[in-house]
């Protein structure tokens, strides 16, 4: 099954997160299909915290991708931020 979450990457203590399309049985942080976007929750005023492709993750749900509760939220978040 797919799956649509995050991936961590980043320094100690300056978490940097992908938002990825990735098979469930891999690592959290291994190997995905696709990235579909990026948060950064230690973002700046002058910096983007968070970019979402809503045209592909539109494409992965219609194609039966489950999303994480957090994926959910973040895209709920950049929707409303979109509109």
């Amino acid at each position: 099954m797919v799956v649509i979450r995050l991936a961590r990457g980043g320094a100690k203590k300056r978490p940097f997160y992908n938002i990825v399309a990735a098979d469930s049985r891999n690592r959290r942080d291994g190997r995905f299909i696709e990235r579909v976007g990026f948060y950064n929750p230690m973002a700046s005023e002058s910096e983007k915290g968070l970019v979402v492709n809503a045209e592909r993750l539109e494409y992965w749900k219609q194609h039966g991708a489950q999303l994480s509760p957090t994926v959910l939220r973040l895209a709920k978040q950049a929707a409303k931020a979109a509109a």
